[in-house]
């Protein structure tokens, strides 16, 4: 049975150290907040899931209201944990830690969390969705990297390569029989 998942990778936000779960979107960001809405209104969506960080819930929020559904907060959906607040990563070494951590899935940056330890988390709650919703079109709202180790879950070329073409915000579709990743359509084109 073909199950479709959407996802949504949140919309622009501003970064603001410390304030991970509750940092809105920039102005830029709800328009494009706006964008997903009249992207995905007329797919056919039965089910909205979200990480619960507030970008990724005001990313979907427009369609919600526009589907007249309510967005289940998944806590194990949020973005993965980088490092500990008293040793955060440098700017100038984001990407190069960043790139460590996808060719060593065990590494993890002093006090954050591995991407084996993030995707196990993130596989296990899509792989309910699955079970749970077989037949359904599911919307996730969700961030960069937990979205990658999902998808790279179920096809191995969706790595830090892939991460680093992706926008915000940015949906990708993936049609799914059962548990077996058939096709993702990248649904977002990129605008200034």
């Amino acid at each position: 049975m073909k199950t479709t998942i959407y996802m949504v990778r949140h919309a622009e936000s501003p970064y603001t150290e410390g304030n991970e779960r509750t940092r809105g979107l920039t102005l830029k960001g709800k328009l494009n907040a706006e964008d997903i809405t009249r992207i995905l209104k007329d797919e056919g969506i039965d089910v909205l899931i979200s990480s619960p960080y507030a970008r990724a819930i005001l990313t979907l929020e427009g369609l919600a209201k526009e589907l007249e559904q309510e967005i289940k907060i998944v806590e194990d959906l949020r973005e993965r944990h980088f490092s500990g607040e008293d040793d955060l990563i440098p700017t100038e070494k984001f990407m190069s830690e960043m790139k460590r951590m996808f060719d060593d899935f065990d590494y993890a940056y002093p006090g954050g969390e591995s991407n084996r330890a993030c995707q196990q988390r993130a596989v296990v709650v899509l792989r309910d969705i699955l079970k749970e919703n077989k037949g359904k079109k599911i919307a996730i709202g969700t961030h960069g990297n937990v979205m990658t180790l999902m998808m790279n879950h179920f096809d191995a070329t969706y790595g830090f390569d892939f991460l680093n073409q992706t926008v915000k915000p940015d949906i990708y579709k993936m049609q799914f029989n059962d548990l077996e990743l058939e096709e993702v359509t990248r649904l977002w084109e990129y605008r200034e």
